[in-house]
């Protein structure tokens, strides 16, 4: 069930205040009221698309992990490790 027939179950079926939905859902009122006259158009949030540190270093990780899955568990290379192996190959980003 999208966002937007929730709030709007609230305000129609509900009887809901508005004042009441913008408390629950942390928006705004003026928002609420937005939605409510839009009718069923979807809010859009915007999650912008970033390239993750580790993405020049994925094949590296790929072969890594792939050569330890035959390994026996006791060889295994801990995350520390391996993270100490990717700063050598010049990653600055953080073990945590």
């Amino acid at each position: 069930m999208g966002f937007l027939s929730v709030v709007r179950r609230w305000a129609l079926r509900d009887k809901m205040p508005i004042r009441e939905i913008s408390r629950r859902t942390g928006l705004s009122r003026n928002t609420i009221r937005k939605y409510l006259r839009e009718g069923a158009v979807e809010p859009k949030f915007k999650t912008p698309s970033r390239p993750s540190k580790l993405d020049p270093y994925a094949d590296r990780l790929s072969a890594c992990l792939l050569a330890q899955a035959r390994k026996p568990r006791k060889e295994h290379r801990t995350v520390k490790q391996m993270h100490a192996d990717l700063v050598k190959l010049g990653y600055e980003g953080s073990y945590g």
